[in-house]
């Protein structure tokens, strides 16, 4: 019964620990606006993109770009996570939207992640998922990444991915 409990909770944990949104994703809409603002790129960021694209290129498909705008996107919800204190993909819409007015995107699409203390490691559990891996190999250009860490030393991540 123990066992039983024990896989219950792992399971839980595991759903909650990483997701993803393509626009099927059915979210309510709210409105929200945008407050981007571009941190300095962090190593973990910078080694984040190198194992999509190294994955990428391993599959034969093209390295994905990265975008200046994608980046301060996946920053405001990254940062957003960090003050609800949870992962979401609260407002993808708003952000999908942004993205297609401001950047020129035809297709958006987001991972997000949390608790994850290397790029190796997340990425991994992203291709692990049908869904996180099916936009880490979709037909995307672009794509780019926000890590933030909480007060308690945890990572809260953001992959956008984007078609121009």
């Amino acid at each position: 019964m123990k066992l039983l409990k024990m896989l219950s909770l792992l399971t839980i944990l595991t759903v909650f620990s990483f997701s993803c949104s393509s626009e099927t994703y059915d979210e309510k809409v709210e409105t929200l606006e945008l407050e981007l603002t571009t941190p300095q790129t962090k190593t973990i960021e910078i080694e984040i993109l190198e194992e999509i694209n190294n994955h990428r290129l391993s599959l034969g498909l093209e390295p994905l770009g990265d975008m200046k705008i994608v980046k301060s996107v996946a920053f405001s919800h990254t940062d957003y996570m960090l003050e609800i204190g949870e992962v979401s993909h609260d407002n993808f819409f708003t952000r999908s939207s942004f993205l297609k007015e401001n950047a020129g995107a035809k297709r958006v699409s987001e991972n997000v992640a949390y608790g994850y203390s290397s790029a190796r490691t997340v990425v991994n559990a992203w291709l692990k998922s049908d869904a996180h891996r099916a936009n880490i190999e979709g037909d995307f250009s672009y794509c780019d990444v926000s890590a933030e860490k909480n007060e308690k030393g945890r990572w809260y991540f953001t992959n956008i991915f984007i078609k121009k």
